[in-house]
């Protein structure tokens, strides 16, 4: 099976234990995820299924969208609920305003610390599995974006909020931040993330409810309709005789899209066939082709960041 699916992750569970689900679920090996969540988080978890996976290489750079919960109070070695406390209780009594003011400074773009139980690698080991043995974790500070960070509701110690971010932010680092800003640490309580690119948490389902389609046959009824796949990218619907073509990796000419650069092309309605790369003019060369299930063909290319 080929295609997009969106997973509402249980908390407890790791991206790639839900993963591992989806693969003995469908029956199939080729599965992959679009964006970590930690165990502790719940929400969007984009799955690709066989020849998809090579369409990963176009969602790197993602924004994504959060709703969670911050407690003030003390800070964490895992800069969440999940962590040992590394500051000492207090009790605090949050005021709206203060809040508000401290937020504007995690707006747009800033530096900022990841956590050191982080995916981020050092010499080629994720920090993480350094921190699990109590090494150094020597990380590097890195520029981030945060689009919307919105303070929802103050509650004595804790703070609702709503988010959205570009990809490579930490909201467990903002949670630590804040709270050291404040002088009475803080850590990330709850997490749940509402979107990954085009993927929002209203087309999620449960693993559970992906099971008892797949036991019913239907599970393809789940799973994303391709049209509504890298929305930002032109589509085309070629000919049997250009479909033939781009399928056998043959350059060909559609005149319908003269200025993209990368564009979908489609057979009928819902089979997405290649994604193209303008060669010149309206002559276009497909650097994926899909084709077939669990199989890829074409010479592949490299998208940039930006």
């Amino acid at each position: 099976m080929n295609g997009a699916i969106v997973i509402d992750k249980p908390k407890g569970l790791t991206s790639h234990d839900v993963v591992n689900w989806v693969r003995k679920i469908l029956g199939q090996r080729a599965v992959g995820h679009l964006g970590t969540l930690d165990p502790s988080a719940t929400g969007v978890l984009p799955l690709l299924t066989g020849s998809f996976t090579r369409l990963a290489q176009f969602y790197a750079d993602s924004a994504k969208a959060y709703e969670g919960v911050i407690r003030f109070g003390f800070a964490t070695d895992t800069y969440d609920a999940e962590g040992k406390p590394t500051t000492t209780p207090v009790e605090v009594a949050l005021k709206r305003e203060e809040i508000e003011a401290l937020a504007s400074a995690f707006r747009g773009s800033f530096e900022q610390m990841p956590p050191p139980f982080s995916a981020k690698k050092i010499a080629g080991v994720p920090a993480y599995k350094l921190a699990r043995k109590r090494k150094d974790v020597s990380l590097k500070p890195v520029t981030v974006n945060v689009k919307e960070f919105a303070v929802v509701d103050v509650t004595w110690d804790r703070v609702a909020f709503r988010a959205r971010v570009a990809s490579g932010t930490y909201i467990r680092s903002i949670a630590h931040d804040m709270g050291q800003k404040l002088g009475c640490g803080a850590h990330l309580a709850e997490l749940r993330r509402t979107a990954v690119a085009e993927f929002a948490i209203a087309d999620a389902h449960r693993l559970d409810e992906l099971e008892a389609a797949a036991q019913q046959g239907i599970a393809g009824n789940l799973f994303m309709h391709p049209r509504n796949l890298l929305p930002g990218m032109p589509s085309v619907t070629a000919s049997r005789e250009a479909a033939g073509m781009i399928r056998t990796g043959r350059a060909v000419n559609l005149p319908e899209l003269s200025q993209a650069p990368l564009i979908k092309v489609f057979e009928g309605q819902r089979e997405i066939i290649a994604v193209a790369r303008r060669i010149a003019g309206t002559l276009f060369h497909a650097g994926i082709v899909l084709a077939g299930d669990d199989q890829a063909v074409g010479a592949g290319f490299r998208v940039g960041r930006g």
